[in-house]
């Protein structure tokens, strides 16, 4: 939204194809378009050839130019239509695959970092850093320690043991 509050009136945007323009859905495909037309703003698509032969000047000939511009906004809602379809289909296919490789047990979902876990508790614990000092050194989030810091003090017993009965000295 940055860009379209940054352009000028007439100004023209130039894009690769339809769907890095929009994935959503009607209601937000219709404010983006509202946005688009308040400004004026032409939409040039590589994928779309009636979009930048619209801009040519067709002095004295507005029929043509009206048509134009008509067909590239028909083109236009067309191809954020299939872009939204196509981007649900995959999330759709790729949710039903996470499924299936659940079930089937190969499924573990995205594994820890330990290594990064016992820099991070090392760090703040052992040696007393501030979770900004941490997140910068480890290069993770601020909320990130904090999760790290909790899950392993949550996970520790009076004795330092670790819930496995590991001793937590990093």
């Amino acid at each position: 939204m940055r860009l379209l509050e940054n352009a000028a009136p007439g100004d023209a945007i130039l894009i690769e194809q339809v769907d890095r323009l929009s994935r959503l859905d009607d209601d937000g495909w219709k404010t983006l378009k509202e946005l688009i037309s308040n400004k004026s703003l032409s939409i040039i698509s590589l994928d779309l050839p009636t979009s930048y032969i619209a801009l040519e000047n067709h002095r004295g000939d507005e029929f043509t130019a009206a048509m134009l511009r008509a067909i590239n906004a028909m083109m236009l809602d067309m191809l954020a239509a299939i872009a939204r379809k196509d981007y649900q289909d995959r999330r759709r296919r790729q949710s039903e695959g996470i499924v299936k490789a659940i079930e089937s047990g190969k499924f573990k979902g995205r594994q820890p970092n330990l290594q990064m876990h016992q820099n991070v508790i090392k760090l703040r614990l052992q040696n007393g850093m501030s979770i900004r000092e941490t997140a910068s050194i480890c290069g993770i989030s601020e909320r990130q320690v904090i999760r790290i810091t909790q899950r392993h003090l949550s996970n520790s017993d009076p004795e330092g043991q670790g819930v496995e009965g590991e001793q937590n000295s990093i």
